[in-house]
C-alpha cells in the first residue's frame, strides 16, 4: 500500500500543467542578439516559472537545418521563430505542426498573423538607418536617400537572404507606387541595386546589422527596426526615418515531428499573451500580436513600434513571396555572385 502510494505521489509529481516529466524541458529556436535575449527575458524565462517547463534557447533560425529535421524524421526544435512567408510555404510543403490552442488565445491574437499552422510573434518594420552626423548636418529621410550615393556617400547595409524586403525598398526608391509593388519587377529592382552594388555590406543576422551601424563601416542601411531602438538605448548615435517603412510579422511555428508538442503549445499560448507580448514590445520595439497588450504598455514605448507609423508605411505581401520565394532566390544569389 505504501508502494502503491509513493507511485502514485511520483507519477503526480511528474506532470507539470498536462505535460509529463519527458516535455520538462524545450527546445526554442529564434534569430539571436537583443531580439532573442528580449524572448528569453519577457517569454521563456516567465514560462518556465509558471510551468516549471525549462525552455532552451538554439539559433539562429536556419531554414535548410528546419526542413533537414523535418525530412529526416530527426527533429531538436521546438518552437522556431520564422518569416511569415516562410511559415506559409512551409505548411504547404507539410514541414509543421497544426496549432492546438485554446479558443481563448486564439480570439487574442490579431487576426492578419494567425494561420491553422503558425501564429504571430512580433509585428516588425524594415526602416532606413543611419549613424549621426555622418553627413554633417545632413540626414537621410527616403528610401531614395538610401541609393543616392553622390549626397549621403558610404557603404549600405542590407539583409543578405532572399527575402522580403530589398527589392521593394529598390523599387520604391525607384518611383513605383507602393500600390503597384506586386509582382515586383525584377528587371527593375536589380537595375536599381546595380547603382549601388559596389557599396552595399551584407548582414546575415540582426547584431551584423547593429554592428555595421554603430561602427560606421556601413552607416547607412535597411534595418529591422528593433534592432535600431536596441542600438538607441545602449546609448549609439544611430536614428531611424519612418518613411516608407516596409512592414511585416515574424511567426511561431511548431516542426513536423517536434519531440515536446504538448510543451510547445503551451508555449506559444504563453509568449502571445498580452502580457509577455506587452513586456517583449518594450523591451524590442517590435509591436505585439496579441490585440490587448499595447493597452498594458507605458504611452512613452508606443512611438517606436511600427503599427504608429502606419501612415507611412507600406505592407509586404507575404502571400506572393511564399508563392515566389524559390524563384526570386535563384536569381537573387546568383546576382549577388556576380
Amino acid at each position: 500500500m505504501k508502494f502503491g502510494i509513493g507511485l502514485a505521489a511520483l507519477l503526480a509529481a511528474s506532470w507539470v500543467g498536462g505535460v509529463t516529466a519527458r516535455a520538462e524541458s524545450m527546445v526554442f529556436t529564434s534569430w539571436g542578439g537583443t531580439t532573442q535575449q528580449a524572448q528569453k527575458k519577457d517569454w521563456a524565462d516567465p514560462f518556465t516559472k509558471k510551468t516549471g517547463i525549462k525552455v532552451i534557447q538554439d539559433g539562429p533560425t536556419n531554414y535548410g537545418k528546419f526542413k533537414a529535421m523535418v525530412e529526416s524524421g530527426n527533429v531538436s526544435w521546438d518552437v522556431v521563430d520564422v518569416e511569415y512567408d516562410f511559415a506559409v510555404r512551409a505548411a504547404k510543403d507539410g514541414l509543421l505542426t497544426k496549432l492546438t490552442l485554446p479558443a481563448s488565445v486564439m480570439k487574442s491574437i490579431d487576426p492578419r498573423f494567425l494561420t491553422p499552422y503558425a501564429t504571430g510573434s512580433f509585428y516588425y518594420a524594415f526602416v532606413l538607418a543611419y549613424k549621426k552626423g555622418t553627413w554633417g548636418a545632413y540626414a537621410p529621410r527616403t528610401l531614395a536617400d538610401l541609393f543616392n550615393t553622390k549626397k549621403f556617400p558610404g557603404k549600405r547595409a542590407f539583409y543578405k537572404w532572399s527575402a522580403p524586403g530589398v527589392l521593394e525598398a529598390a523599387l520604391l526608391a525607384d518611383g513605383v507606387p507602393p500600390g503597384k509593388l506586386y509582382p515586383l519587377d525584377l528587371n527593375r529592382a536589380f537595375r536599381k541595386l546595380d547603382s549601388i552594388k559596389s557599396n552595399i555590406v551584407w548582414w546575415g543576422s540582426g547584431a551584423q546589422s547593429q554592428q555595421l551601424l554603430a561602427s560606421g563601416e556601413a552607416p547607412i542601411g535597411l534595418v529591422w527596426n528593433g534592432r535600431v531602438d536596441a542600438l538607441q538605448k545602449s546609448g549609439a548615435p544611430v536614428a531611424m526615418s519612418w518613411d516608407g517603412n516596409l512592414t511585416t510579422g515574424d511567426m511561431l511555428v511548431v516542426p513536423k515531428g517536434a519531440p515536446h508538442v504538448a510543451a510547445a503549445m503551451k508555449f506559444i499560448a504563453y509568449a502571445t499573451s498580452a502580457k509577455a507580448q506587452a513586456a517583449f514590445a518594450a523591451d524590442s520595439g517590435y509591436a505585439p500580436i496579441n490585440t490587448g497588450a499595447e493597452a498594458l504598455m507605458a504611452k512613452h514605448a508606443l512611438p517606436a513600434l511600427p503599427d504608429h507609423h502606419a501612415r507611412s508605411h507600406v505592407d509586404l505581401n507575404m502571400q506572393y513571396w511564399a508563392n515566389h520565394r524559390t524563384e526570386i532566390a535563384n536569381r537573387w544569389y546568383a546576382w549577388q555572385t556576380k
